[in-house]
C-alpha cells in the first residue's frame, strides 16, 4: 500500500506477525490460572483462516454466542474467526437457559456453540423445551471447553433429532488450535507470563508443547482424547479417569450433573469420590449411586464416596473446578 518506507520519526513501534496479540489466562482447573503469553498475530490469523476452512459456513448462517469472549473458544471463534466468515452472531449479554433458547427462535439461529454443561441440560429438559420453543432453524451444535461423551451424545441426537454435533478441540497455550498429546507450532516462540518453571514444564527444548491430554491413536489414525493426565486418579497404582466415571453416572435418571475427583487414603493412595446433583424430586441414596456405577465399572474403579450437591463448579468455559471440590472434600480431614 506504501511505495516508500514511513519515516523512523512516524513510527514509534513496528508490530510484526511474531509480537505477542493478547495475554490470555489458563482455565485453572487443578491449579492457578496462569498468563499465556503465546498468541502472536501469526497465531490468531492462522486460527481464524482454520474456522474459515474448516466450517465452510453457507451465505446466511447465524451463531448465538453462549460462552465468553475473553476465552480462547470465545475469542477464536466469535469474536474474530466467525465474524471474518461473514457469519451473523448474536451475543447474549450473559447466559441464561430460556434467554438462549427465545434467542434462537427469535433469531432462527442455524449454529449453536456451547460446551457441555448446556447441551448436558438441553438433554435433561428436552421434553419441556421441545414444547416451548421452536428450535427448527438449528442444524448444528458446537460443543468445547470440556470433555462430551458418548453417553451424552447419543442422548442429544435422539432429543433433537436435525440436529448433529460437532466437538472442537484446542487449548488457550495453541491459540485455540487443537493439538495432539505433543504439539509444534511454527510461530511458538513465547510461554508463560512471569512464569518461567511452568514453560520450562510445557515447552521442551525443541519447543513442542505437551497439552497434559492422555490419547490415543487406533488403527485408522485417529487421535481419541480422553482425559487430562493431571486428573487422573492413582488407586493402588491404577490410573482411573474421572471422565469416564462422570460420563457414566449422567447416564443414571435421576442424576443432573456430577463431578468425581481424587479422595486421599493411606491404604490404596486415592479413590474415586463423586460430587452428585440430583434431579429435583428424587432422593437417590449414596449406596444407589455407588452400586449403580460398581456394576459397570472393574473393581479399582468404583466409587467408594459419595456426595450431594447443589451444583457443581464449573469456570466460564464450562469446565469442571476439580481444586474447588478437593478442598472442599479435604477440607475436614
Amino acid at each position: 500500500m506504501m511505495e516508500t518506507e514511513p519515516s523512523g520519526s512516524r513510527v514509534r513501534d513496528r508490530v510484526n506477525q511474531d509480537d505477542t496479540e493478547t495475554l490470555l489466562y489458563s482455565s485453572g482447573t487443578t491449579g492457578a490460572s496462569k498468563g499465556v503469553v503465546v498468541s502472536s498475530h501469526r497465531n490468531l490469523i492462522a486460527m481464524v483462516q482454520t474456522v474459515i476452512n474448516r466450517f465452510s459456513l453457507e451465505v446466511g448462517e447465524r451463531f448465538i454466542c453462549t460462552v465468553p469472549m475473553f476465552h480462547i473458544y470465545g475469542l477464536v471463534a466469535f469474536a474474530t474467526g466467525l465474524l471474518a466468515s461473514g457469519s451473523m452472531v448474536v451475543v447474549l449479554s450473559k447466559f441464561e437457559m430460556h434467554d438462549m433458547l427465545s434467542t434462537i427462535e427469535k433469531y432462527r439461529a442455524t449454529y449453536l456453540p456451547l460446551v457441555p454443561p448446556i447441551l448436558v441440560a438441553m438433554v435433561n429438559a428436552a421434553d419441556q423445551i421441545r414444547k416451548k420453543y421452536d428450535l427448527s432453524s438449528l442444524h448444528s451444535a458446537l460443543s468445547g471447553g470440556a470433555p462430551l461423551s458418548k453417553e451424552v451424545i447419543e442422548g442429544f441426537l435422539e432429543k433433537y433429532l436435525n440436529v448433529k454435533i460437532l466437538q472442537v478441540y484446542g487449548l488457550t497455550e495453541s491459540t485455540g488450535i487443537g493439538a495432539s498429546t505433543d504439539s509444534l507450532e511454527e510461530s511458538r516462540r513465547y510461554g508463560y507470563f512471569s512464569n518461567p518453571e511452568a514453560t520450562t514444564s510445557t515447552l521442551d527444548s525443541e519447543r513442542w508443547l505437551r497439552t497434559g491430554d492422555v490419547c490415543y491413536i487406533d488403527e485408522d489414525g485417529f487421535i481419541f482424547i480422553i482425559d487430562r493426565l493431571k486428573e487422573l486418579i492413582k488407586y493402588k497404582g491404577y490410573q482411573v479417569r474421572p471422565a469416564e466415571l462422570e460420563a457414566l453416572l449422567l447416564t443414571h435418571p435421576e442424576i443432573v450433573d456430577a463431578a468425581v475427583i481424587p479422595f486421599p487414603d493411606k491404604e490404596v493412595g486415592q479413590f474415586p469420590m463423586a460430587y452428585v446433583v440430583r434431579k429435583p424430586g428424587n432422593d437417590i441414596s449414596e449406596t444407589q449411586v455407588m452400586e449403580f456405577v460398581g456394576t459397570q465399572v472393574a473393581p479399582y474403579k468404583r466409587i467408594r464416596k459419595v456426595a450431594f450437591v447443589a451444583s457443581i463448579p464449573k469456570n466460564p468455559s464450562g469446565k469442571i473446578l476439580r481444586k474447588d471440590l478437593i478442598k472442599l472434600a479435604t477440607s475436614k480431614l
